[in-house]
């Protein structure tokens, strides 16, 4: 799912959408055990963020190569697709040909879900390992990220390489699926997260944080400063077996916890969701309260959200109608099929029978077991398949998610109580409040002579009022703040925009919001945040790109050519639009390596997130909320009012 869930997905350093920022990305000056007493500033080195401080990373079980006495011990969490990952490799060589004897490396799995292939390639890595060629794997699966390969990490590929290895295949292959090694990658992602390290790749040295794919200099002033620690200890007596568990035993456990802030609660969020002409629904027919859930059959997120919804059902039997909409995610390859197959049964009134079994056998997802489930709950097979292909079927998925995000349900599961808007696998306790609330609502119209075919048409309508009323009351502590900035400060309308580069409805807007920025030049002031969608992997690359574009003062063109370009979205593209607008390209990709923009897009995010600007694109006029791709007289009708107030007070 997205919206506040994004904190449950990783994210890839340098390559995200999202995912574990609920941990802040340090600039530097964390709360630790120190490396080094403070020296003068014309004499600190300049080291990367995060290094001054020692983290208290376990060894475990993972592959190592090198000397196991040596002095540093360098343990990486990475993911064999991940770019940044690759590119980080022949740094790697640089530091074992320098430092030889005096390094070792371990190697952890943190497999990031916008990379489909790197669950398997890591598995694949550790059933390798069970036969003793973790390494020759490990280069193989990198050798295919560097190049580039099409398809070559797809199981196939990497099943190929197990071959060339020489490995036994029929052992490879039990081992690559066992619940022990999905275990173990679950283990070190686990390890990741109690980090912090929020992405991939990140590296200890001896305990001090390197985030993302550095400079082999980068590397080098870390590891020189743990040798002199480690040479430090040993002139102490600290046995070389023991040097690195000494080393580490009394660093930081995890990154500190951030201050606690004083922030406003979310803004509640209702609209008026259509039910859909011949959407799946089960429960009570004229229910008190009407839950559109929007879903995917392949979101881990969405399964987990099943028990909570089949005990609301069980508990207001009567007074509760679930209705489905189809949400397939983009990065979830089988979701789309699999509400095809389960769209095509509800037109032989077997949909639940088809969701119940996809949701209980969820990791098997595939044509064959669609075939095989439509035969079990006795489908007519001929004409199954026939409505499984058809275009309509897959128009009408297509335009439920489309809804769906336009609703604001930018993830899955997303739940809409008589309209109120409740995102996330969450327990039946966070639900039941706000259901018993609308039952007495429900009651209150009942009473009042509301027809019971009404009661959702009415009390949806009362819940988008009242929420409407609550965001223009966050509306009024919006702040521009440090956001990048077109139009003058005295400007009497300022838009604040809340946008995501990969978004095809924030590209849509564009040029009404260029009309915008001709027709009323000197009138606006437009502020950009980001809110950059957990299913968009391009999306936060893209900002961070932007904003290390508005350190050297060229956020706007930056800005305006990855909207021309936008289905071209990418490193090689941020490359070329950085040396057309003549930027320094060594600060540039340093900015964007160093991920040093990272805190000010989360703060976007959470900010946005506040005052219900969680989809995008979302704007602010003036305060006045306006959300969507709306077409230039919707903007103009908020911004002539807000000219005309302004005069009408001089």
């Amino acid at each position: 799912m997205k919206s506040m869930w994004n904190v449950a997905v990783a994210v890839c350093i340098g390559a995200v959408a999202g995912f574990y920022f609920g941990q802040r990305m340090h600039e530097g000056g964390e709360v630790g055990k120190p490396v080094r007493e403070a020296r003068p500033a014309a004499q600190q080195p300049a080291l990367p963020p995060g290094a001054d401080v020692v983290y208290k990373v376990a060894v475990g079980n993972a592959p190592v190569k090198g000397d196991p006495e040596a002095k540093v011990t360098i343990i990486e969490f990475s993911d064999f697709q991940c770019p940044f990952c690759g590119r980080a490799i022949p740094v790697l060589k640089q530091v074992e040909s320098r430092y030889g004897k005096d390094v070792r490396l371990a190697f952890k799995h943190n497999p990031l879900p916008m990379h489909p292939d790197a669950p398997y390639a890591a598995r694949a890595a550790i059933a390798a390992g069970k036969q003793g060629k973790f390494w020759q794997m490990h280069d193989k699966l990198f050798d295919a990220n560097i190049a580039q390969t099409p398809n070559g990490l797809k199981r196939e590929a990497v099943d190929g390489m197990a071959r060339d290895l020489g490995l036994d295949l029929e052992r490879f292959h039990r081992d690559v699926d066992s619940q022990e090694t999905k275990d173990q990658v679950e283990a070190d992602q686990a390890q990741a997260r109690a980090l912090g390290a929020s992405g991939t790749p990140y590296f200890y040295v001896n305990g001090q944080r390197i985030a993302g794919a550095q400079q082999f200099e980068q590397f080098k002033l870390v590891i020189d400063a743990a040798l002199k620690r480690a040479d430090a200890a040993l002139a102490r007596g600290v046995s070389r077996k023991d040097l690195y568990d000494s080393l580490v035993k009394d660093g930081q456990s995890g990154p500190p916890a951030p201050p606690p802030q004083q922030q406003a609660p979310p803004a509640a969020q209702a609209h008026n969701v259509e039910l859909g002409a011949d959407s799946p629904w089960m429960g009570a027919k004229n229910a008190k309260v009407t839950i559109v859930e929007f879903s995917d059959f392949q979101c881990p997120f969405c399964l987990k959200a099943e028990p909570t919804v089949r005990k609301i059902l069980e508990t207001y039997k009567g007074d509760v109608k679930v209705v489905w909409r189809n949400e397939p995610l983009p990065f979830h390859q089988n979701a789309m099929p699999a509400a095809k197959a389960a769209l095509a049964a509800h037109k032989q009134g077997k949909f639940w029978e088809m969701h119940k079994l996809m949701f209980e056998h969820q990791q098997e997802l595939s044509e064959p077991k669609y075939e095989e489930w439509a035969k079990q709950i006795g489908l007519d097979m001929n004409r199954w398949r026939r409505d499984k292909e058809s275009p309509e079927l897959a128009t009408a998925i297509a335009a439920d998610s489309r809804y769906g995000t336009q609703m604001g349900a930018d993830g899955t599961p997303a739940f809409f109580i008589n309209g109120r808007l409740v995102s996330g696998a969450l327990p039946f306790e966070t639900f039941k409040p706000m259901i018993d609330e609308e039952i007495t609502k429900a009651n209150a119209a009942l009473k009042k002579g509301v027809k019971p075919e009404k009661l959702y048409e009415v009390l949806t309508a009362e819940n988008v009022r009242s929420a409407g009323q609550a965001e223009q009351q966050m509306a009024a502590k919006i702040e521009v703040g440090s956001a990048p900035v077109l139009g003058p400060r005295s400007a009497p309308v300022t838009i604040v925009e809340w946008s995501d580069f990969q978004c095809p409805f924030c590209g849509r807007v564009e040029p009404t919001l260029q009309q915008i920025r001709d027709e009323y030049k000197g009138k606006i002031r437009l502020a950009w945040k980001n809110q950059p969608l957990s299913f968009h992997q391009n999306a936060m690359p893209a900002a961070e790109a932007a904003l290390a574009a508005h350190e050297q003062g060229k956020f706007w063109e930056f800005h305006d050519e990855l909207f021309k370009r936008q289905n071209e979205l990418g490193p090689a593209l941020y490359d070329d639009v950085a040396k057309k607008l003549g930027l320094d390209m060594n600060k540039f990709r340093t900015s964007i390596e160093s991920h040093r923009h990272a805190p000010q897009i989360q703060a976007d995010m959470t900010a946005g997130t506040a005052v219900g600007a969680g989809g995008t694109p979302t704007f602010f006029i003036n305060g006045k909320k306006l959300v969507g791709a709306q077409p230039l007289d919707q903007f103009k009708q908020i911004i002539d009012a807000e000219l005309a107030s302004a005069v009408a007070k001089k």
